[in-house]
């Protein structure tokens, strides 16, 4: 009896010791495996992407809040003007901007104030765009998003402004409370213009969308 009990287990392990020498998976299995692992990266690889642009779209609109905190102090400490060269008309456009990118830079070195296009896209503080009204009453800002490419302004008019030549609100054009012309009145807006974008000029599109409550999506 016990003889038998003995080889019916011997038995059980030499069939195990078989099985498991040619135990694995087949060509249909791992096929199946593969298929249902693209399918799961065709679905996150998309949300994960999305993800990533709506962060650095979120990004460049939090750097342009912190460019405006610092530029209406400025603006404060500057007798109400952004005019900081002290002059103001046409000529002094460029100065004006010159002065206050300066001391942006000063009051908040994580960021790299410009007066010219900004493009952002490689490594190195994110670059912001100054650009000053012809009466030093009024200030553009902007950043390019990583990603998307869109162009996002802040436009603070402590007046309302005036769409002529030599300022850079030239271009504000457009009709209700939509368009760019909506930005030439007083008070702050926030402006879009979608990507892709080679780069976002200080002087905004005529194609900026502007709301007075805050970035839109």
């Amino acid at each position: 009896m016990i003889s038998s009990t003995i080889k019916r287990l011997q038995d059980r392990r030499d069939s195990a010791e078989e099985i498991g020498e040619d135990a694995g998976f087949t060509l249909i299995e791992l096929m199946v495996v593969l298929l249902i692992l693209a399918i799961l990266l065709a679905i996150a690889i998309p949300t994960f992407l999305g993800v990533t642009k709506s962060a650095n779209d979120r990004a460049a609109q939090s750097n342009l809040n912190t460019a405006l905190v610092n530029a209406k102090s400025i603006f404060q400490n500057n007798s109400q003007s952004y005019a900081l060269a002290g002059a103001t008309g046409t000529a002094s456009v460029t100065a004006n901007a010159a002065s206050l990118q300066a001391s942006l830079s000063s009051a908040e070195p994580n960021l790299s104030f410009t007066t010219s296009s900004v493009t952002n896209g490689g490594t190195g503080n994110p670059a912001v765009g100054v650009a000053v009204a012809s009466d030093g009453n009024g200030v553009i800002l902007v950043e390019q998003a990583k990603g998307t490419g869109n162009c996002w302004y802040i436009i603070d008019n402590a007046v309302a402004e005036s769409a002529t030549a030599g300022t850079p609100y030239a271009n504000f054009t457009g009709t209700g409370t939509t368009g760019s012309a909506a930005a030439l009145a007083a008070g702050t807006w926030y402006g879009k213009v979608p990507g892709p974008n080679t780069s976002c000029s200080t002087t905004p599109l005529s194609t900026m969308t502007v709301q007075a409550s805050g970035f839109g999506s």
